[in-house]
């Protein structure tokens, strides 16, 4: 009977955690109703489609959940309306912290063991909040200066409950409006409720930063590194990591302070970048300024490894293409290129498409590569350009174009910034 114990007591204590799971659910349920219901009935009896900037507010007040679907509106021009992917730039992930008390409760029972046999210090002032989780400082009791990210109580209940009710209403529209079908709302659905399943699961993360640093191990690179995962004091909601000082990439200023050469820092981390399409598991997929840090020992480290990409080799060769066509005004390049690495059903006027993305270039300067004040909104700006003139021709880009897209957008800045005379495509130092 001794030994049939701790089978019943896991039972046990796992359908208590079940019924705990199915009463949050509800609980969040008649809470999205209550914040939705009034709002919709509004727009109902006003007969009028809402603003972007509404759904937008309503996200923000439904929380975890629709901040990160707003953050992947935000970042996907080519499955949404332009309106929409502006609104939701302001859709920020910074958010209220929580106490310190429920932070240690979380680590205690995700770690299952006692917190002071791991840590001889934890700063109960976080260094940030996110939806999904907030950061704090920590000194390992082996003595390691650490940084421990914890995931907030019931966001994972949270985030399937809400995906669940999404995916249902999505079906339902998809049957009342047949047209939709075309832009396969239940796939974009599934993408986001996988991503934010990925970012609630760190030991995916911690995962993706040992993939990355024996990357780096196995290529010889020295000058670039990642944060190094802890896992006797790291678990599903719980991961704890080695801290890194520096600055970030775009403070200029403080730059100067640790290299007398930042130009090939970054040229450094972009080949290093470079070469992880290709030769790592996953791709760094969230590369803006503030993860991409200058160390005080002068290595680069990349951080926050919660979003990474996967790229096929021939999506990457498109993607290249059209980069390089963009770069250098071949718009018959950039038509071919987006083609190549878009779906579509339908065959496309590569020649019609050349010249749409000639006039748009001629209406803008968003491309123009020797702006020197271009700003984050460019990135976005271009984004949506090229996003709606190939849904024009019928050409619906998949996720990795937008990841790839993007980091070499924020590439661009940090040129602009740190070596504004530098070709990307044509110079020596790149390794593509």
């Amino acid at each position: 009977m001794k030994q049939k114990k701790p089978n019943l007591f896991n039972r046990l204590t796992g359908g208590v955690r079940t019924a705990q799971q199915g009463a949050q659910s509800m609980l969040r349920i008649g809470k999205t109703m209550g914040v939705v219901s009034p709002k919709a009935a509004s727009w109902l009896i006003q007969r009028r489609k809402p603003e972007a900037t509404e759904v937008r507010d309503l996200f923000q007040q439904l929380g975890a959940t629709y901040i990160k679907l707003g953050q992947f509106i935000a970042s996907s021009p080519s499955l949404f309306p332009p309106d929409y992917v502006e609104a939701f730039q302001d859709c920020l992930d910074q958010v209220q912290p929580i106490p310190f008390e429920e932070v240690r409760k979380v680590m205690e029972s995700s770690l299952d063991k006692p917190i002071s046999s791991l840590f001889s210090h934890i700063d109960p002032k976080p260094l940030a909040s996110a939806s999904i989780a907030q950061v704090h400082a920590a000194t390992l009791t082996s003595g390691e200066d650490v940084v421990i990210k914890v995931q907030k109580p019931g966001v994972a209940t949270i985030i399937s409950t809400d995906m669940n009710v999404i995916f249902v209403m999505s079906r339902l529209m998809e049957l009342v409006s047949p047209g939709m079908s075309k832009e396969s709302i239940t796939d974009i659905v599934s993408t986001m409720y996988q991503s934010m399943a990925d970012e609630c699961d760190f030991i995916k993360e911690a995962n993706n930063l040992d993939s990355f640093n024996l990357f780096l191990q196995h290529e010889g690179i020295t000058e670039v590194t990642a944060p190094r995962p802890y896992r006797q004091a790291s678990s599903e909601q719980v991961l704890t990591m080695e801290r890194f000082h520096g600055v970030p990439l775009v403070d200029y200023d403080e730059l100067r302070q640790y290299t007398d050469n930042p130009a090939a820092v970054l040229i450094t981390g972009m080949n290093t970048w470079l070469a992880s399409l290709t030769k790592c598991e996953v791709f760094h997929a969230d590369l803006h300024g503030g993860n991409i840090m200058l160390l005080t020992d002068g290595r680069l480290g990349f951080i926050d490894f919660g979003m990474v990409g996967h790229i096929k080799p021939e999506a990457w060769k498109a993607m290249l293409s059209l980069i390089e066509g963009i770069d250098r005004a071949n718009y018959q390049q950039v038509a071919e290129a987006m083609v190549t690495v878009g779906m579509t059903s339908q065959k496309v006027d590569s020649n019609k498409l050349a010249a749409d993305i000639k006039n748009l270039v001629e209406q803008t300067a968003t491309l123009n590569p020797n702006d020197s004040t271009a700003v984050a909104d460019d990135i976005n700006q271009l984004m949506i350009d090229l996003a709606q003139i190939g849904k024009s021709h019928g050409i619906r880009f998949p996720a990795s174009f937008t990841l790839l897209m993007k980091q070499f957008l924020y590439f661009d800045r940090y040129i602009q910034l740190l070596i504004p005379d530098m070709d990307l495509f044509s110079d020596p130092r790149m390794q593509f």
